[in-house]
């Protein structure tokens, strides 16, 4: 898979993020979680923005095997929103639609 193919990380509203100002400067994020959740797992708390000089961020591996995107570990949706969660997941994967 070459970056252009990676779906686009459309959308971040997660606010407290290091990587989230004015859109996600991760080169690339991360889904994992558990107990239902998809949790961004890129997301950081710190006083510090992170990331590139532009907005890039791509999904770059995602071990919610039980979503319908997932493909041998990679998203296959066309792009992904990602928003505050609940409780201990401060970062969701918004597009991730259960199997």
């Amino acid at each position: 898979m070459t970056t252009t193919e990676m779906p686009a990380v459309r959308e971040c509203t997660v606010t407290g993020c290091s990587y989230n100002h004015d859109g996600c400067h991760a080169y690339a994020i991360t889904v994992g979680g558990s107990n239902g959740a998809a949790d961004c797992d890129t997301f950081v708390s710190l006083n510090t923005q992170g990331g590139l000089d532009k907005v890039v961020a791509q999904v770059g591996a995602c071990s919610r095997t039980d979503c319908v995107h997932n493909s041998s570990l990679e998203c296959s949706a066309p792009g992904v929103r990602v928003g505050p969660g609940s409780g201990d997941h401060a970062a969701n994967c918004l597009t991730y639609t259960k199997r």
